[in-house]
């Protein structure tokens, strides 16, 4: 339920103002909106960084590392074979 399950917790709802305390949701005393990003941000930081960044940096290396020794041959056998298919 938006805005009824913790001060921390900011659901889309709540983001997008559809929530019971309209945009940014409902706060215990002393909390804004701005304190609930900054926590969230501490504890799924390190989460988005590798997620957003590191992951596709990896997923690049990898592929650049298995080109040439697997998926180039198996794309000339593949055209040998009179099929028109890529791997």
């Amino acid at each position: 339920m938006a805005g009824g399950d913790g001060s921390y917790r900011l659901t889309l709802p709540e983001l997008l103002g559809m929530g019971k305390g309209g945009f940014g949701g409902n706060y215990s005393a002393g909390i804004t909106f701005t304190d609930v990003m900054q926590t969230n941000l501490k504890k799924n930081g390190a989460k988005i960084v590798a997620s957003a960044v590191l992951i596709p940096m990896a997923a690049n290396v990898v592929t650049k590392l298995i080109r040439k020794p697997v998926i180039l041959p198996m794309n000339r056998a593949l055209k040998m074979t009179g099929l028109d298919v890529k791997v």
